[in-house]
């Protein structure tokens, strides 16, 4: 474990520091979001994934250096610099949009505005992040398909199912979150059961889950409510890309439709509103959020809002709660 042990540190230590210097940067250029969850709305540094894809990056060479120079051993290195590829594609993708974005308004009962949904041109802009995945071929081509068996998928798993998988899970992350911490606590909760599992079965799946897991801690200290730095975009498509990417090498997909399936209930409930509504809600008197919707369900945060008006913090403590139930379904040993 010690090979492991030390990127996860330095991936967490990376991630820590250099966090401080890009809430600066982003200052800087104008990367910064409105938080319409708190009183005057105040201008957060956007795009928080840069500082997590840092920390991971440099988590995975400290790991693949490890096994190269000290333990002599030879890893499929190929996999990994395949997936880092893929996570810098997504990451870098999802800054661009966020120095880029240009929110629609959609008017609320109150009459106040709020940020709505990705417009749904948007959903194929992480294509060409699966593209290092795809031409390695990475995975194996036959997958257990339920009430049919083992089907090998040949060249059409690369080619089709890989692309279908990581502009899915991307943007499917994509759809949840706009709370302070509820992106990465909710990341943090998935990427651990994945990794834990995945070092159970002797998978080097394990090493992108469980350093992914140790710079979102680091990222958490600022992004935690009152957020100093907000997720952004590029967070969320390097968490979805390093998902799919994690699953796909490990031959776990089963396991990551499972742990992802809250995100398929929000792609279900945003597609009522074609796309249309936020996750986010309307700030009261009291600080606290009510849905915007009344009692139209659009979103998992709108049925937290319609059981009673919560605080920000509370509803993200829900998202994290909900994403650990089905983190743990894979070790009840029922799928």
């Amino acid at each position: 474990m010690i090979e492991l042990i030390i990127p996860m540190i330095i991936a967490f230590l990376t991630t820590f520091f250099v966090t401080k210097l890009i809430i600066r940067f982003l200052k800087v250029i104008g990367v910064v979001g409105i938080d319409l969850h708190k009183k005057n709305s105040p201008k957060i540094p956007s795009s928080g994934g840069i500082c997590v894809s840092i920390g991971l990056i440099v988590g995975m060479l400290a790991y693949i250096g490890i096994q190269t120079f000290v333990y002599k051993s030879s890893i499929n290195s190929l996999d990994f610099f395949a997936v880092m590829c893929s996570m810098f594609l997504a990451t870098a993708i999802g800054f661009v949009d966020d120095m880029n974005v240009r929110a629609r308004m959609i008017k609320t009962k109150d009459g106040l505005n709020i940020k709505a949904g990705l417009p749904q041109s948007k959903w194929l802009l992480t294509l060409p992040a699966a593209i290092p995945l795809m031409v390695i071929s990475a995975g194996e081509s036959t997958m257990a398909i339920p009430f049919i068996g083992s089907v090998n998928f040949g060249l059409l798993y690369p080619l089709l199912l890989i692309p279908i998988g990581f502009v899915g899970a991307s943007n499917a992350v994509n759809l949840l979150g706009g709370f302070n911490g509820s992106e990465a606590g909710m990341g943090a909760v998935y990427t651990l059961a994945l990794g834990v599992y995945a070092l159970m079965h002797a998978s080097h799946a394990s090493v992108i889950f469980l350093i992914l897991f140790a710079s979102l801690l680091a990222f958490l200290k600022y992004n935690w409510y009152p957020a100093k730095i907000f997720a952004g975009d590029s967070l969320t498509y390097l968490l979805g890309s390093a998902v799919v990417s994690g699953v796909i090498i490990g031959d776990m997909e089963k396991i990551g439709v499972i742990v992802l399936f809250p995100f398929f209930i929000e792609f279900l409930l945003k597609a009522m509103s074609r796309f249309k509504a936020s996750c986010i809600g309307i700030l009261m008197k009291d600080g606290k959020l009510d849905s915007p919707y009344g009692k139209k369900i659009y979103s998992i945060t709108h049925i937290l809002m319609n059981l009673r008006p919560m605080r920000e913090v509370e509803i993200t403590l829900w998202l994290i709660l909900i994403a650990a139930v089905f983190s743990l379904i894979p070790f009840l040993g029922i799928v």
